[in-house]
């Protein structure tokens, strides 16, 4: 199978699908033989209409769903194979921006970003400045001991993606990660996933924001009713 980046000779895939196919009950399926790897320290788009599949595929990467045929890979483990506690581990590594935020509405700003270093087992004292850096950097610096009921919908998904990246995970999956912010706001936010990037994290971020897909010089992998298409970055195809 092609892979989406070239890589050193022995080098495995951090996201590996084989004809795989899901469908919700006995309905039909909403992905169909979906083949694609993703290679360590990648970016790519995650494109395509409402109602093309986005969501279900990302659902199917940050392991909320099993196939119901062909293949899931995800850092070298067959997930089909994977138990509770090994599908526990995995997603540890795996930073998730939801479009729907999922915040913890009892926790401030400051201990919902710092959440994933909690559960890493990380010293919540150690680790706040870098926390509240991050937060600065994001916007939030302003907000610390607010809760999300507070928050208006732009800031809680820069609280959502603080969360998601604080721990440096190998994987970062965002959905529509700049819906509720502005241009200037989005582009800082792509760099954001950009410096991640550089440091060896594997993004793929699902977006309807043509004009970001069109700046930044990265592969698209464009769904089409339940279909997959891999493309290279579309400045690439202007080219």
């Amino acid at each position: 199978m092609p892979s989406t980046e070239s890589q050193p000779a022995g080098t495995s895939p951090v996201v590996e699908f084989e004809h795989v196919g899901l469908r919700y009950g006995a309905g039909p399926e909403v992905l169909r033989d979906i083949s694609f790897r993703l290679e360590p320290g990648s970016f790519h788009f995650m494109t395509g209409a409402s109602g093309a599949g986005k969501s279900s595929l990302l659902s199917l990467l940050y392991l909320a769903l099993r196939p119901t045929r062909g293949r899931v890979s995800v850092f070298g483990q067959d997930v089909a194979r994977a138990g509770r506690e090994d599908l526990a581990t995995l997603r540890r590594r795996i930073g998730v921006v939801f479009q729907d935020f999922r915040l913890f509405d009892h926790l401030d700003v400051v201990d919902n970003a710092a959440l994933p270093l909690r559960i890493a087992g990380a010293d919540p004292q150690a680790s706040r400045r870098d926390v509240v850096e991050l937060l600065e950097w994001v916007g939030l610096g302003g907000m610390l001991d607010a809760r999300p009921a507070v928050l208006s919908g732009g800031q809680k998904q820069r609280l959502a993606i603080a969360r998601a990246v604080v721990a440096r995970p190998r994987l970062l999956l965002a959905d529509e990660p700049t819906g509720n912010v502005d241009d200037q706001l989005a582009l800082r936010l792509l760099y954001l996933f950009e410096a991640l990037h550089r440091m060896g994290t594997t993004v793929v971020i699902a977006t309807h924001n043509t004009r970001l897909v069109e700046r930044f010089a990265y592969p698209e992998l464009h769904l089409d009713a339940g279909s997959l298409a891999r493309l290279p970055s579309r400045k690439a195809r202007l080219l």
